[in-house]
């Protein structure tokens, strides 16, 4: 019994520091050992499990686009606000639209955006070194994608790392009650479907199937996509720069995550907006953020210096002679 009250304060201690996170970010991420801690399981074990709920609410076509529509508006909101605004500030907008973009990106369920951003600096101040929260080269892929998430030490902020950030109060307000927004998300979507239920039947969708497709496979797919840049684009790819770190870029990857694959160029200059450096570099969320920029929410994205083009540009033409001196030497005779 003992054991049994033992489980079930652990399991709601579990729940409490899912909506208020106030124990994790007050810790110290210089401290303490590479412990995995069971509880860091339950979050992510809960989300894949409400995946498995499509055997029973089957799908729609609707459902399916509310889903994808989530997922590329979200995956938006962490390339374009969490990455490129709050840990690198590769432009610049308002107070209140600050606390916009933290809002949306927030909905992503990948925690606040003083946390990311600490992780990310963390990630770049040390890429690939030992003090990498995430490297997959000084630990292994399955750490990077995942097994840095379930350290104690990871889930704290490095608050040296975002004194810009930890000025604002809304923004840690949703640091500290990081599961409010995606919960807040989670009901909308089951009330969508339950209206459309009610008054579109036609359109055969219903409460639990939006909440399975819009919340849980949408969640689940997009932080599976963000995780990639933090393991397989430090495997695999092309090394246009010459960089201290493993980062490559890989267009299988920029596609599934709007423009973040070019992480090779990324770790060369780390401050453009832009990380598809050349034009046929596709970026969606560079796209994505130049719109908003046209209608003044953002303004003063920040460009890639000309000389690290032109070192690119070298690069590009290195390759290119290196494998026309392959194709064009001559064939030995034979004897």
């Amino acid at each position: 019994m003992q054991q049994q009250r033992s489980l079930l304060g652990r399991l709601g201690h579990s729940i409490v520091t899912f909506f208020d996170s106030r124990e994790f970010n007050s810790g110290d991420p210089d401290e303490g050992p590479y412990t995995v801690e069971p509880r860091q399981f339950v979050p992510y074990i809960i989300m894949h499990a409400g995946c498995l709920g499509v055997i029973w609410v089957g799908w729609s076509w609707v459902a399916v686009a509310v889903a994808a529509f989530l997922y590329f508006l979200r995956m938006f909101a962490i390339t374009g606000f969490y990455h490129r605004y709050f840990s690198h500030k590769t432009f610049e907008t308002s107070r209140f639209g600050q606390f916009l973009l933290a809002l949306v990106g927030n909905s992503a369920a990948q925690r606040g955006p003083i946390w990311w951003a600490s992780q990310h600096r963390r990630h770049h101040a040390h890429s690939d070194q030992p003090e990498d929260p995430h490297s997959p080269v000084e630990h292994s892929l399955y750490w990077a994608h995942f097994g840095w998430l379930t350290v104690r030490r990871n889930m704290a902020i490095d608050w040296r790392m975002v004194p810009d950030l930890a000025k604002y109060p809304e923004l840690r307000f949703l640091d500290r009650f990081d599961g409010l927004v995606p919960f807040a998300l989670g009901f909308a979507l089951f009330f969508l479907g339950w209206g459309l239920n009610t008054w579109a039947p036609s359109l055969g969708t219903s409460g639990f199937q939006m909440l399975v497709w819009g919340f849980f496979i949408s969640t689940v797919v997009l932080f599976h996509a963000t995780c990639t840049i933090n393991s397989l684009a430090h495997w695999f790819g092309s090394r246009r720069y010459e960089t201290k770190d493993a980062s490559r870029n890989n267009v299988f990857l920029a596609l599934l995550t709007m423009g973040e694959g070019w992480h090779n160029n990324h770790h060369r200059y780390p401050g453009s907006t832009r990380q598809g450096f050349y034009w046929w570099e596709i970026d969606l969320t560079y796209y994505g953020l130049k719109m908003l920029s046209w209608v003044g929410l953002i303004w003063n994205l920040r460009k890639v210096p000309a000389h690290i083009l032109e070192q690119g540009r070298s690069a590009i033409a290195n390759v290119k002679a290196a494998a026309g001196n392959l194709t064009s030497s001559p064939t030995p005779a034979s004897a």
